[in-house]
């Protein structure tokens, strides 16, 4: 058996991983997961057909596709029964719409583990001879597991868009037609623009829900109660949690991504509400070892479970982990985390690895209500430019490139941040501009909505016809497709010269490369004294 997967930056060699995921995954999981995403374009082939937008087949392919991505899912079991989900839903489609239809992913029919193993065989990224178009087709699917992932937070809250179920469909689908490279690049530009619809969906979704994030100061320390860790992105697994630990002596840190959670008001009313513990996602081996309570995954970034804290992990909605005790979502959306508190008083406080605080919340609704102290101090000269530096952390060593870059950056700059690449500079002490911190985090990586839109606002205000003729410089670290999906709105709303690593992504070919260069301006990161110099030229 052979797997070929490079959906992430860490891909072996920056060409692909061929015998073991880097992240962890097993070539069974991986043939699973490309055999899952297969099914997947076979419902939408079916989907496509029908006059009305399926809502249940829709919501189940953005709920497995959310499943495929970098470090979301490793447990075979979950991936056996979503394939035969795939099958059922898409057989039941096919009765209802009716006709003929030739692809293998429309009409292929197989029962149990050895059976789609053997089939994944023949199904997976490489079964796409031509490199060109391989490579459109995957920059597209990578862009809807990112648009997945967001879709499915929002979901949760009650947040949904036929359209973008119906796009879904229409792309998955498009992927298994033998499309020309300029009838791709429209497809992967209109991924983009779904992008922006889907990250606006979720970014309404959790503001109306939880209100618009505000200038915060989160604690980075511990208190001397046992405490439950989360981590994800899922806000409403934390509201769930929050409820559930009152009056339990019980405290509750956010981990990672979680992080951003300290910035809506609904959530500052709980006193057992702590602060944030530890660093990015791929530090959690470590963090999660000297945490000493339960920890839980809501969503993806977990990463191979150690044994120092296997009998205190828990998973949730799409994370799985063999042998890692899983909550269900019952009735109405409701979880019992009883089991995790329970387990939470028996266990020693955290273990403190850091003091002080941290300051965000910048999303747009904050910052467009400092937005006559930024336009002033831009039009004053105290801030010459903004550095947009989102995106994801890693455990690349050349991802030092955006710690230096932000200790190296004029002290006329601001840095807007979302995502965990926040993690790389959000701790060093690089002041501020007139009472604005240098650092403006606006949240979780689907926050990069957020930044858009600020540069959007600030276009408007100074009068600018184009969105890039304004004092704003990208430079962007990706790992995994959420990154993708952020990268395309990005280029769909016509930001162009964006810095992209720390390295290009290696399902790009190199004729992709040179559409992405010729058309957008992408660059690959150099130096960290060019790239400075570049950035405040404009360039």
């Amino acid at each position: 058996m052979s797997m070929f997967c490079y959906q992430c930056q860490e891909t072996a060699k920056n060409e692909g991983c061929t015998m073991r995921g880097v992240c962890g995954k097993t070539e069974e999981t991986a043939n699973l997961q490309d055999l899952l995403v297969h099914l997947l374009k076979g419902i939408s082939i079916w989907g496509k057909k029908s006059e009305t937008v399926n809502k249940e087949a829709g919501r189940f392919i953005m709920e497995a596709l959310f499943a495929t991505i970098t470090n979301a899912n490793f447990d075979e079991d979950r991936f056996v029964a979503l394939i035969e989900q795939a099958i059922s839903i898409r057989d039941a489609l096919k009765a209802e719409v009716g006709g003929e239809e030739t692809h293998d992913s429309a009409t292929w029919i197989g029962a149990g583990k050895e059976a789609f193993l053997e089939k994944a065989k023949s199904v997976g990224v490489l079964a796409t001879e031509n490199e060109d178009v391989r490579s459109l087709r995957e920059l597209v699917i990578y862009g809807l597991k990112g648009i997945a992932a967001y879709t499915e937070n929002a979901a949760i809250l009650g947040a949904e868009d036929d359209a973008l179920y119906a796009f879904a469909m229409e792309a998955l689908a498009a992927t298994t037609k033998d499309l020309s490279v300029d009838e791709l690049v429209a497809l992967v530009m209109k991924t983009g623009e779904f992008g922006v619809t889907a990250m606006a969906q979720l970014d309404g979704a959790n503001t109306s829900t939880y209100g618009n994030p505000e200038l915060s100061t989160v604690n980075l320390g511990v208190s001397d109660k046992p405490g439950i860790l989360i981590s994800g992105h899922d806000l409403t697994d934390l509201k769930m949690l929050m409820e559930q630990t009152q009056g339990t002596g019980v405290d509750v840190y956010t981990h990672s991504e979680m992080l951003p959670a300290h910035y809506y008001p609904a959530f500052k009313k709980y006193d057992n509400f702590i602060g944030n513990y530890g660093n990015a996602w791929w530090k959690q081996g470590a963090e999660f070892t000297s945490f000493n309570g339960p920890i839980l995954m809501t969503t993806n970034c977990i990463t191979p479970v150690k044994d120092a804290y296997k009998d205190r992990i828990f998973t949730t909605s799409i994370v799985g982990y063999p042998d890692v005790k899983h909550i269900q979502t019952g009735p109405n959306g409701q979880k019992d985390f009883s089991e995790i508190i329970e387990l939470a008083k028996t266990c020693a406080a955290p273990t403190e690895i850091e003091t002080g605080s941290i300051v965000g919340g910048f999303a747009h609704n904050q910052v467009m209500a400092l937005a006559d102290k930024v336009v002033d101090a831009v039009k004053s000269g105290a801030i010459k430019r903004f550095v947009v530096m989102a995106g994801c952390d890693g455990r690349q060593k050349g991802r030092n490139y955006f710690t230096e870059v932000a200790e190296e950056l004029p002290k006329d700059t601001i840095i807007l941040t979302a995502g965990c690449a926040k993690y790389r500079y959000n701790k060093l002490d690089l002041g501020d501009i007139g009472g604005i911190p240098r650092v403006l985090d606006a949240g979780q990586c689907n926050d990069s909505y957020s930044l858009a839109v600020i540069a959007m606002k600030l276009q408007e205000v100074f009068g600018l016809d184009d969105i890039n003729d304004l004092p704003i410089s990208y430079d962007i670290a990706w790992y995994e497709q959420k990154a993708v999906i952020v990268l395309l709105a990005l280029l769909f709303l016509g930001v162009k010269g964006i810095r992209l690593g720390p390295t290009l992504p290696a399902f790009l070919s190199p004729a992709v490369v040179n559409v992405l260069v010729e058309n957008f301006d992408i660059k690959p990161i150099g130096t960290v004294e060019d790239d400075i110099e570049a950035m405040m030229a404009g360039k």
